[in-house]
């Protein structure tokens, strides 16, 4: 005899700009390390260390940015709103260039 089922447990949301962020932090203390020990010199590694910083919190905020802008997105109804359609012309004698041309100068079977 089966009993009732218990409903499963909804997972947590994942957090992945938090693991892309936390790789990025380890990245930026392991590459050092590394350079150091290799024998680059201190001067060297300390610019790594700033630029690899700096890339990574650029990084972080373009993804925390991209984050809130999805959820503001779903949270209206929509994902992104219809843009505006003006009527196009394109200017006299400008053709897309399709379709088949026939002014005469090629001869037609």
């Amino acid at each position: 005899m089966s009993g009732p089922r218990a409903k499963p447990r909804p997972r947590p949301a994942q957090d992945t700009t938090g693991d892309v962020v936390r790789w990025a932090a380890f990245s930026c203390v392991l590459v050092p390390v590394v350079l150091l020990w290799y024998g680059t010199s201190l001067a060297g590694t300390a610019g790594t260390a700033l630029g690899l910083a700096a890339v990574t919190a650029v990084c972080r905020y373009l993804l925390r940015r991209s984050e809130r802008g999805r959820a503001q997105g779903t949270r209206h109804g929509t994902r992104h709103a219809a843009p505006h359609r003006t009527p196009h012309r394109a200017p006299r004698g400008a053709g897309r260039g399709g379709g088949r041309h026939t002014r005469g100068t090629t001869p037609v079977d």
